[in-house]
Parts: structure tokens; sequence; C-alpha cells
């Protein structure tokens, strides 16, 4: 993975599926009693496979971790290993389904050299877009319906122009993310902090096989790991590390969300947030951010391209949504009156596929409003 994929890239990546071997080393370093992540990825290397760190004598693995560490690397595999490789190899062999190790060529770069790297990823559906510039866009579970609306169109938006959204499929904000990530060609990733073979939570089962099939489904835990409440924390690691920044719709004081914008500083990402009214508790995330930890104020959706550079004109692959002579016909044509978006097309001569995204653009910008029945209408400004 030498560049970022553009959402028009049609990539043919050769991946190759995990051996049985090397599957039932990695596992195994996974469920090595008190060997974390931080251990795990110090003995990687040195010995560079997980082969290699179970054939270590303990004098050699000493040095890297503690005796209580190397005493557990060096008993039996445990009893359930061979089922788990043979459920997972099954797993593996299953259409749209993908195993990649941290050693795999195809891993993403952007995951690789985050804190604490996944050691495997469970893949579902196009796992192409792993490769693909994206965004981080979380939220509230018990978002308000200005929030929830506010996601999907600024998902929608970002998607249009590009970018691969990336969310963790949770109720409220990130399942509207993901639903506007999917109406767009960039589509979407959901980071889950469940096994790949189990949907939670039960109310997003539709939105979940939606992306499976026109998106993508990354789980870094086992097959058939439930819903364990610290697994949702530290995934968002890689919800913040798969993507180029992290949008904040909506955020309480104290919010899972700002767990994934600290991470986002942390690993480098630029980090944005959309302010609220000052007596909304779901605001107080998103101010905060803004106030004392560098989140740029967001508006529209034109200012997180604007300042992730692909608002650039001529740049290849990132025409700009708001073009001000865009702009301009789009103002003129609709006029006084409001339109449907089937007659603006007419009167501007192209696809009313094409211009539903501009339209988004422009009522994100507050350039134009949305009525009952999909009409349009300019705003005076």
């Amino acid at each position: 993975m030498t560049r970022a994929v553009q959402a028009t890239d049609t990539p043919n990546i050769p991946f190759q599926p995990v051996s049985a071997a090397a599957l039932a080393g990695w596992l195994r370093l996974q469920m090595t009693d008190g060997v974390g992540l931080g251990s795990a990825h110090r003995l990687l290397e040195r010995f560079v496979t997980p082969e290699a760190v179970f054939g270590a004598g303990r004098e050699a693995l000493l040095e890297e971790v503690k005796p209580a560490q190397a005493d557990a690397l060096l008993q039996a595999p445990p009893a359930e290993l061979a089922a788990l490789v043979d459920a997972t190899l099954a797993w593996q062999q299953q259409p749209g389904n993908l195993l990649l190790s941290y050693d795999h060529p195809d891993y993403p770069e952007t995951l690789r050299h985050i804190a604490a790297a996944p050691l495997l990823l469970y893949i579902k559906g196009r796992a192409e877009l792993l490769a693909r510039s994206s965004l981080a866009v979380v939220g509230a579970r018990n978002a308000s319906a200005q929030g929830v609306l506010n996601a999907e169109r600024m998902a929608q938006a970002l998607s249009e122009a590009g970018l691969t959204i990336v969310s963790g499929l949770a109720l409220g904000i990130d399942a509207a993310a993901h639903t506007g990530g999917l109406n767009g060609p960039g589509s979407t990733v959901a980071v889950i902090g469940t096994g790949a073979d189990r949907i939670y939570p039960a109310r997003n089962k539709a939105l979940a096989r939606r992306i499976a099939e026109e998106g993508c489904i990354v789980s870094e835990y086992a097959l058939g790991t439930p819903p364990l409440r610290d697994n949702f924390p530290r995934r968002n690691r890689v919800i913040s590390g798969l993507a180029s920044g992290v949008l904040v719709v909506e955020a309480a004081a104290k919010s899972g969300s700002l767990i994934t914008a600290k991470l986002a500083g942390e690993q480098g990402k630029e980090l944005f947030a959309i302010p609220g009214s000052i007596h909304a508790t779901l605001a107080k995330g998103c101010h905060k951010l803004i106030r004392e930890d560098g989140a740029k104020l967001v508006e529209s959706a034109a200012d997180i391209l604007t300042d992730l550079g692909r608002l650039t004109p001529g740049a290849p692959g990132c025409r700009p949504l708001l073009d001000d002579t865009f702009v301009d016909r789009v103002l003129a044509a609709l006029g006084e009156h409001p339109a449907a978006p089937d007659l603006l097309a007419l009167r501007l001569n192209q696809s009313a596929a094409e211009l539903q995204g501009q339209l988004l653009a422009l009522e994100l910008a507050g350039l134009v409003e949305r009525l009952p029945g999909g009409m349009f209408q300019r705003l005076r400004g």
C-alpha cells in the first residue's frame, strides 16, 4: 500500500489468506495470559514471528518481558486453540471475509504504527476501503434528532467528496454516519467491539448487513467474542487510527467519543467538532474539544475538506464541492422559488444523481434549505 486509494479507483488487491500454522501462532500469542499488545509487539520486534516467540528459550524471553509472562509463553497451547483455528480458517474461506495479520503486506499502514496495533484484523466486505483516505465521525449514542441529521448529512457530503467514513456501529451518531457514508461513493468502515461473527447492537442488524455488502466491517477480536464493556473503548484507537482525522458531532462532557478524540490527538490526527447550544448537554464535549483540545470548529463539510486539502483547485480526484462558479449556477437556477432536484438537474443540464451530492454540500454550507417533499430553496445571505 504505497498510496491512498481515491473513491473513484477500482483496485484489485491480491489478498493472501493467513495459513493455519501462522494463524495458530497469532491466536496463541493473543490468548497468552498476562501478555498484552504492548508486550506482544516488543516480542515481535525481537523475534519477528509468533512461531519464533514460542520457540525462544526463557532467558531470551526475559530480555523482553517479565518472568510471569515468559513462563506463560512457555506453557503448552491452550486446549481451545485448535478449535478456534479451525473455526477461523472456515470463516476466512467464506465469501467476503478476510483475515490480515500484523505482518501481512496488506495490513493497513495507517494502523501499523499506532500504539498497540491489533495483531489480527477480521474483515467483512470491501477490504480496499481500508487503504482509502478516510475521516472518523463519532458522537453520542443518545443523540438528538438534529445531531443524527447533522451526522448523516455531513457524512454523505464527505463521502461524496471521496472520503470513506469510519465509525463504530453504535446507535445514534455512529449509525447516522455510516448511513451517510453509504449514500456516497466514499462508503463506510465500521470498527466493532465484538467478534466479526457477531452483530451488536441488535438494532443495527440491518445496517451492519448493508455495510458488509457495500462497505467494510473490521474487528480485532477473535470469533465469538461477545460485547464486553472494555472492548468498546479499546476499539476507538482503531477508529481514529484508520482515519486522517476525527469529527465529533455530539458528545456530553464525559463521553466515549472524547476517548476517540484524545486518541486522535495522540496519533497526530486532525480533530474537528460541531458546536451546539450553550444549554445543550450533548454540546458540552464538543465545546471542550474546541476550547481546550485544539479541535477545529466545523459548520460545514467544506471546513473539513479544506483543512484536509481536498478542496485545492486542480488536485487529482479532489474536485471542489463548492466551486464558486458552480454555486452561482445553482443559486441562479433556483431563483426565488423552491424547486425539485429533478427540475434543477434539467435547468443545469447535469445528472440528478450528481446534483444530489452537490445540493447536500450547499445545504451544509447554509446556502440552500431542504423543504418537506424534497424541494430546495435558496437562502438569502
